[in-house]
C-alpha cells in the first residue's frame, strides 16, 4: 500500500511539472509577443512624434492600432475557434498576421540583442578606463584625455547595426514567404531493406506530407505538387497527414485534389495530429474510401507487384504523451499487424515512432510532423533547427538495427550520409537495419514561411540490401 501510494505520488508530481513546464512555456510565447508589439508601437509613437502635422500623426498611430487589433482576432480565432469569421473570409489577413508576428517578433529580439552588445561594450570601456594605469609620460596622459571623447564613430555603428537588425528578419521573411515556401522540390532517395524480395526492387514510392490546406496553402497550390507527383510515375502513393491546419479548413477540398494521385498501387495515407486538433479523423477516413483511397487506421494490408507482396501498416497519430502527461509507449497494439513473411512499411506522422517500429521489426518507416523545423541555418557548419527540440529525426533518411531496443542514443551522420543511432553498441555491418524517412512537407505552421527548408516530394525506390 506504501508503494502504491508513492507511485501515485511521483505520478502526480510529474504531471503537474510537465503541466507548469507548457504553461511557463505558453507564458513566455506570449510575453514575448506583447512586448515586441509594445516596442514597435512606441517606435512609431517617436517617429511619428516628429511629423508636422497632427492628424497625420494620429492617423498612422490609429491605423496600426487597428491593425493590430484585426491581428490578434485573427490569430485569437486561429488557435482558438479555428479558421472561422474574419479568418474565413480573407486569406490575405491570414498570411498578413502570420508574417506580421512572426517578423515583427525576431526583428525585436535581433535588436535587443545589438542593445545588449551595446550595454555589454560600454560596460567594458567603462572598466578599462577605471583600471587603474601604472604611471606614464605627460604625453600618454593627453593621449588618455583625448581617448575619454566620446567616439562618434561606434555610436554610428551601433545605431546602423540596430538598423540592420530590425530590418533583416522582415526582409528575410519576405524571401522565405514568396519564394522558398513554393519552391517544390522533388528528392529522390535509394532506400536497401533487408530480406527485399527481388521482384520489389526498385519499387517507387511518392510520398507527400503535411499538406496543411489553409490561408497560406491554397487548393492550387496543392494541385501542383500532385502534378509533379503525377509526373514522377511511381508505383505506390502515400500521403503521411495533416491534410489541413485546423477546423475552419476544408478537408473536403484537400481530399479533392489528393484523389487526383495517380499510382498502380493505388493512394494511401495516415491521420496526423492536425486531424486530431480539427477532430477530423473520422471524416478523413471517409473522404478517402468515397475517392477510392485508403486511409489507414491501425490497419495493415497485404499489396502485391510483380508476384511479390509487402505489408502497408498506417497509424494515426502517435502520441508520446497522454493528456496529463504522462509518457506512454508509441505503436500501441501493432505488433499483431506485423509480417514476417515480408517486408513492412510503415505510415506513421510522427518520425518518434521509429525507435520502437524497428523494435517490432519494421523494416521502413515513412513519416513527415517536423517539415524539417521549416527554418534552418547553419552555423560553423552545425545546421540548427527548431526541430531539435521535439525529435532526433528531423529530416531525411535514418536507419537503426531491427529488433533492438530504444535506448537513449542521438544521431550521428555516416559516409553515406544516412544517420546511423549508436554505431558503437552494435555490429552494423552485420545487423540489419530499419530505416525511417521523414518528408519535409509542403505547408506551414505558425508563419507561412520556409528558409533553408524547401517543400518537397519524396521520391522513394526500395533496394535489397
Amino acid at each position: 500500500m506504501l508503494n502504491l501510494y508513492f507511485r501515485l505520488g511521483g505520478a502526480i508530481t510529474v504531471n503537474w511539472g510537465f503541466l507548469f513546464l507548457r504553461i511557463a512555456i505558453g507564458l513566455s510565447i506570449l510575453t514575448l509577443l506583447y512586448l515586441s508589439q509594445r516596442f514597435w508601437y512606441r517606435s512609431l509613437w517617436r517617429v511619428t512624434s516628429h511629423w508636422g502635422r497632427l492628424p497625420l500623426r494620429v492617423g498612422a498611430r490609429l491605423a496600426y492600432i487597428v491593425l493590430l487589433l484585426l491581428v490578434i482576432v485573427t490569430l485569437s480565432q486561429g488557435l482558438f475557434f479555428g479558421r472561422g469569421g474574419i479568418a474565413r473570409q480573407s486569406s490575405t489577413i491570414t498570411v498578413f498576421t502570420g508574417l506580421w508576428f512572426f517578423s515583427a517578433l525576431f526583428a525585436y529580439l535581433a535588436v535587443k540583442a545589438v542593445h545588449g552588445l551595446e550595454r555589454l561594450w560600454r560596460l567594458l570601456h567603462a572598466a578599462a578606463k577605471n583600471f587603474p594605469a601604472p604611471p606614464a609620460s605627460v604625453a600618454a596622459s593627453s593621449h588618455d584625455v583625448a581617448e575619454t571623447v566620446p567616439d562618434p564613430g561606434r555610436r554610428y555603428f551601433f545605431r546602423a547595426a540596430t538598423a540592420a537588425a530590425g530590418a533583416a528578419p522582415f526582409l528575410t521573411t519576405m524571401y522565405g514567404f514568396a519564394a522558398e515556401r513554393l519552391n517544390y522540390q522533388v528528392r529522390r532517395i535509394e532506400i536497401p531493406l533487408p530480406n527485399l524480395p527481388a521482384a520489389l526492387d526498385g519499387m517507387q514510392i511518392v510520398q507527400i506530407s503535411d499538406i496543411h490546406l489553409s490561408g497560406y496553402m491554397s487548393p492550387k497550390q496543392v494541385r501542383r505538387a500532385v502534378d509533379m507527383a503525377n509526373d514522377l510515375g511511381a508505383h505506390l502513393a502515400v500521403v503521411t497527414g495533416d491534410l489541413i491546419t485546423g477546423s475552419g479548413d476544408s478537408i473536403v477540398d484537400c481530399v479533392d485534389e489528393i484523389r487526383r494521385l495517380h499510382a498502380p498501387l493505388g493512394t494511401w495515407g495516415c491521420n496526423g495530429n492536425h486531424e486530431i486538433y480539427a477532430r477530423a479523423e473520422d471524416e478523413a477516413a471517409y473522404l478517402y474510401r468515397q475517392a477510392g483511397m485508403k486511409l489507414l487506421r491501425q490497419e495493415n494490408a497485404q499489396i502485391a507487384f510483380k508476384g511479390a507482396s509487402f505489408n502497408l501498416i498506417g497509424v494515426d497519430y502517435q502520441r508520446e504523451r497522454t493528456s496529463r502527461g504522462q509518457r506512454q509507449q508509441t505503436l500501441a497494439g501493432v505488433e499483431p499487424l506485423v509480417r514476417r513473411d515480408m517486408p513492412n512499411i510503415l505510415l506513421s506522422h510522427n518520425p518518434n515512432s521509429f525507435n520502437r517500429a524497428a523494435e517490432l521489426g519494421i523494416e521502413l518507416s515513412l513519416a513527415g510532423h517536423t517539415h524539417g523545423g521549416q527554418i534552418q541555418v547553419e552555423i560553423l557548419d552545425h545546421r540548427l533547427s527548431p526541430a531539435r527540440f521535439i525529435t532526433d529525426y528531423i529530416a531525411g533518411l535514418y536507419q537503426r538495427p531491427l529488433f533492438t531496443p530504444a535506448l537513449n542514443e542521438h544521431a550521428a551522420p555516416n559516409a553515406s550520409g544516412t544517420r546511423v543511432f549508436s554505431p558503437s553498441l552494435f555490429a552494423l555491418n552485420s545487423s540489419p537495419m530499419a530505416h525511417i524517412y521523414v518528408n519535409r512537407g509542403l505547408g506551414t505552421v505558425g508563419a507561412p514561411v520556409r528558409l533553408g527548408v524547401p517543400p518537397e516530394i519524396s521520391l522513394i525506390v526500395l533496394r535489397t540490401a
